[in-house]
């Protein structure tokens, strides 16, 4: 496995139930969680792994031109998909698998409805010496370790998944979360909560830089929040194919388009969200501050903020302190160079920029993030946090530490709810990243 990919943490527990239903679980950072082998096959729907420069296990270059139709019944997992393997294009169907051994385990080389498989994508490099895979026709079929190729950490993959299945939760259900709990209690239970999500957003900050350096994390961080949820994956691949170097330039809309390939989403997307649109927004900003990841870094001493650690965190009178809107405007004017303002600025600082330049200066950023302007998210959470007295009139200002920390405690109410976040069918409403 090549240096600085990212690696499973601890031990694997595996579910020998059918594969539909297959979860793994797995050590994270700060606990275990569970990877359900759903996520895993829409991480090859959506592509959020490198399409076009992957290598498979007998060393032959793939690039994915299609992922193929998901294929919720019996059978392989995806029908029809195009591949190019070692410059040659290939018509078939995928299957997906946790382990290389999955593939005869659940006798797949005996079964005729698999023979036309032409690619076995796995999420572990084999232990052990295996057989490649076969079709019953004695056909073998080129496999791929996934792992290596991904574009985020499997926690972060979890979690995000998680994250959208809470958001569509009616506001009720939400609002129970703080409900249940004394009215004093919410606001430190809030906290509580919303430094897990902190410490965690921190650690994918700094996984990415181990693995792409600093300007690099900086880059594909912000394309990816530019992407929204339906275009992450084509952003990240436009990241891949023109990193942030002025060597390469600024790619134009055509070569960005083209970058992107077939992972581009229009339907669902709202017109200020569309792909030329944030490609546009993309290009300005770069333009306009080409080096702001450096700038960025050097901003360490403008976003610390002193507070007692065990002093409760009075919203409003720190954005009094510390003229929170004013610091917003200079982010957006020095930073982001004037291409993004509003509710995707405060998306962009509080998911990506703070989190980032808390790997560099410590917590001390913390306090700003949690008193910011929230990010976007559904209006069901803004009631349920109404409803619970928490921020909203007459009580503290919106902001980022509530969102988050009522995201948190939904997560961990989720089990109770009688199905994960992260196996909720995936959302066809619009988008709402």
């Amino acid at each position: 496995m090549e240096e600085g990919r990212p690696q499973v943490n601890g031990s694997v527990q595996q579910d020998d139930a059918g594969a539909a239903g297959k979860v793994e679980e797995l050590q994270g950072i700060y606990g275990p969680y569970t990877f359900p082998e759903r996520l895993l096959q829409k991480i090859w729907l959506q592509g959020l792994f490198e399409t076009r420069t992957a290598r498979l296990s007998d060393g032959r270059s793939l690039e994915v031109l299609a992922p193929g139709r998901w294929n919720r019944l019996g059978g392989p997992d995806f029908r029809g998909a195009r591949l190019r393997i070692d410059g040659q294009e290939v018509t078939g169907d995928v299957e997906v698998h946790f382990h290389a051994a999955d593939w005869a385990r659940h006798g797949h080389g005996s079964d005729p409805a698999y023979n036309e498989v032409v690619l076995h994508v796995v999420l572990y490099e084999p232990r052990g010496a295996l057989r490649p895979p076969c079709t019953s026709l004695g056909r073998p079929i080129a496999q791929l370790v996934l792992l290596p190729w991904l574009h985020c950490c499997l926690e972060e993959f979890a979690a995000d998944d998680a994250v959208e299945g809470i958001t569509h939760r009616d506001t009720v259900r939400l609002g129970e979360v703080l409900l249940d709990l004394e009215p004093a209690a919410r606001t430190q239970q809030l906290r509580v909560a919303a430094e897990k999500r902190w410490r965690q957003k921190v650690a994918f900050a700094g996984a990415r830089i181990a693995r792409l350096g600093w300007a690099g994390a900086c880059y594909h961080t912000a394309l990816e929040i530019l992407g929204y949820r339906f275009n992450r994956a084509a952003m990240l691949a436009v990241a891949e194919r023109w990193p942030l170097d002025a060597g390469r330039g600024i790619p134009t809309e055509a070569e960005a388009l083209a970058a992107g390939g077939a992972l581009w989403r229009t339907q669902g997307v709202r017109p200020a969200n569309a792909p030329r649109r944030r490609l546009a927004q993309y290009r300005a900003w770069v333009a306009a501050v080409p080096d702001w990841p450096e700038r960025w870094r050097q901003w360490g001493e403008t976003t610390e903020i002193n507070w007692t650690e065990e002093a409760p965190i009075d919203v409003a009178a720190v954005r009094r302190f510390c003229d929170v809107n004013v610091w917003r405007a200079r982010v957006g004017r020095e930073i982001v160079g004037g291409a993004l303002a509003g509710a995707r600025l405060d998306t962009l600082i509080a998911n990506g920029l703070l989190p980032l330049l808390a790997t560099q200066v410590g917590d001390r950023v913390f306090v700003r993030w949690f008193c910011g302007a929230p990010s976007e998210v559904p209006e069901s959470m803004r009631e349920a946090l109404r409803l619970a007295g928490v921020a909203g009139r007459g009580a503290a200002p919106w902001h980022e530490g509530a969102v988050q920390g009522m995201l948190q405690l939904a997560l961990e109410r989720s089990g109770e709810w009688g199905q994960t976040a992260g196996d909720a069918a995936p959302a066809a409403g619009a988008d709402r990243g």
